[in-house]
């Protein structure tokens, strides 16, 4: 008894308070035992990593307890709406490993929510009104006055039936006509204060053509469509909290006018709602991220630093470390701004598992091995990927492994080498010695000339390192019987001259200044007096993307497709762009090896 107590607590602790919920609901066997959840985004936009959350969330948790998860697009809004969003939506969710039920619109139910609307209004549940939206403002109250009646809130149900057919006509002026819930204008939730049901764009809907002229509000869609669709959990972030009262009552309504049996508490969507995934030094708006885009500020909607699901794709995160970071950071009741160190450090536990090692010199300095023949080419083995282990611990070779080429002439790191580092600098210099991985270990003399110079660095006329020379142990191949001796130098990485292909890198960092740019954007907005891109533009970042074009990179990296993860080995991780080409390679920085944006932006 004692522990089937203990494995209970374990399991409480393993679920968050949403998964918890809906466990007891099917022990009680609330809505018949089923469980349907459904993810509702607006095809208005590109999804972002804030949606991730939710994507997780609403189809995790039909997976984890086997439910379905239907995909539904919340096209009630024909002035933004475009099958371009669509399909980016389908695509960021399969992309994150999860498959919906099946794919449903709220225009689905346009019919129905428009009967229904007409069934309010003869019951005197609602009613047209033809006040300004200035007018109806002013009637609201406010959270501790009441609101007062429209005018046309008596108006007789067949002058309202006759006016609400008008709105679709065609012929009203958008703004000119509204239809109203009747609730409660004196009621403490502003929402219940006789709530827009529908208003005229007299605009082609990009799914229903020109049937409609009058289109539902959001409020009026959600509830209703979740009920007709049958979801048993409708699972919202806490904007929607003050909504939820006004969601069970449209529900209650519209099993009213189905004439459905049954209690309507034991078979209702059941609406919980959870923090949303906020991050700092981003931005995370469909209304700001499209500002961006369309004044060029960004390069499209994947643009690696862009917040978007297929911008972070496209800079290399896989969708494991994106789930594990949400999983990390977790479901609560409370919004909070996340760091987003937390995200790039579970990025880094990702990628340290799956990418391949590859050898890149960004900025390069020439190695000449003088005692190494001219004519010789060694070909050495190098692993992809030193954490792929097998049961005890040790590193898999097989399928695991390429060529890398080692030549007299290579080119190394320019900060690896230093003319004067002293005794705490461990790299290359005059006097110093390395192992070059997978290789020798090299030394540089540290002999001078009759001029004083170092006899192992050749300089041009502005006195820059434009080569050092160096000899080389050939007993100290790595993997020879006894070349595994002792040194003080470092381990540097390398790529042969006659074996590596230039490359474009591409740098991303964060693309705001400031921890908060959402609020900091509002307040310059309230104090200047200006909008959109110009409120925008104090606050970004323009070191955000810095191209490096002089970088060579071992010519494995020509072998491997698009979207590959790689570890620039000491430098960071890496993805191979979607517009890279052989003879045109492109890299995008997903991240560094180590934490040192906060550093170098304090």
């Amino acid at each position: 008894m004692t522990d089937i107590s203990i494995n209970e607590q374990d399991e409480k602790k393993c679920l968050n308070f949403i998964e918890q919920k809906v466990k007891s609901d099917l022990a009680e066997g609330k809505n018949g035992g089923r469980l349907q959840t459904r993810f509702p985004p607006e095809p208005n936009g590109y999804l972002h990593i804030g949606h991730a959350k939710a994507i997780a969330m609403d189809f995790g948790i039909a997976k984890k307890f086997g439910g379905v998860c239907n995909l539904r697009m919340d096209d009630t809004n024909p002035q933004k709406e475009d099958t371009e969003y669509v399909e980016a939506i389908e695509r960021d969710i399969k992309w994150l490993g999860f498959e919906w039920g099946k794919v449903c619109y709220a225009s689905d139910y346009f019919q129905d929510l428009w009967d229904f609307a007409e069934w309010c209004i003869l019951q005197g549940r609602a009613y047209v009104d033809e006040q300004t939206s200035e007018e109806i403002a002013a009637q609201k109250g406010t959270p501790t006055e009441p609101g007062t009646n429209s005018p046309y809130r008596d108006r007789p149900v067949e002058e309202s039936l006759k006016l609400f057919r008008e709105m679709n006509s065609g012929n009203v002026e958008p703004g000119k006509m509204i239809l109203r819930a009747k609730i409660d204008m004196a009621s403490p939730n502003m929402h219940f204060r006789d709530p827009i049901m529908y208003r005229v764009l007299n605009m082609e809907h990009w799914r229903t053509g020109n049937k409609w002229n009058a289109y539902p509000m959001y409020d009026f869609t959600h509830g209703q469509s979740d009920y007709l669709e049958g979801v048993t959990h409708s699972i919202c972030t806490l904007e929607f909290v003050p909504h939820h009262e006004l969601y069970d009552l449209f529900v209650t309504w519209i099993k009213e006018w189905r004439g459905d049996e049954g209690d309507i508490e034991d078979n209702r969507p059941r609406q919980f709602e959870f923090n949303k995934l906020n991050l700092n030094y981003t931005l995370m708006s469909k209304r700001n991220l499209l500002i961006l885009t369309k004044e060029g500020v960004v390069n499209g909607w994947d643009d690696p630093r862009m917040p978007t699901i297929c911008g972070i794709r496209r800079r290399g995160y896989s969708p494991e470390a994106v789930l594990n970071f949400i999983d990390k950071i977790g479901y609560t009741t409370f919004d909070a701004l996340n760091d987003i160190k937390l995200m790039e450090a579970a990025c880094r536990e990702d990628l340290n598992t799956r990418s391949i090692r590859v050898s890149a010199v960004v900025d390069p300095l020439k190695l000449v091995i003088d005692n190494y023949p001219e004519d010789l080419m060694e070909e050495m083995t190098a692993i992809n990927n030193p954490e792929i282990r097998d049961a005890e611990g040790n590193t898999i070779t097989e399928g695991n492994t390429h060529t890398i080429h080692f030549s007299r002439e290579l080119y190394i790191e320019r900060e690896d080498f230093m003319e004067d580092g002293g005794k705490k600098f461990m790299r290359l210099g005059p006097g110093k010695e390395v192992r070059l991985k997978n290789g020798y270990i090299i030394a540089c003399t540290d002999e001078k000339d009759e001029q004083g110079n170092y006899k192992c660095i050749e300089k041009d006329e502005q006195g820059n390192i434009t080569c050092v020379h160096a000899t080389y142990d050939p007993e100290s191949k790595s993997g020879m019987p006894g070349a595994d001796r002792k040194i003080k130098g470092k381990t540097l990485h390398w790529v042969s001259s006659q074996h590596c292909l230039p490359c474009e890198v591409r740098n991303y960092e964060c693309l705001w200044t400031c921890e908060n740019p959402r609020d900091a954007i509002k307040q310059y907005e309230k104090e200047n007096g200006v909008r959109g891109i110009d409120a925008m533009r104090p606050f970004l970042n323009p070191e955000s993307l810095t191209i490096n074009k002089k970088a060579l990179i071992e010519e494995f990296a020509k072998t491997l497709p698009a979207l590959s993860y790689l570890q620039f080995q000491r430098i960071g991780y890496y993805n191979i762009d979607p517009d890279s080409t052989p003879d045109h390679l492109i890299f995008n920085k997903t991240v560094g090896l180590k934490d040192t944006w906060q550093k170098g932006n304090k």
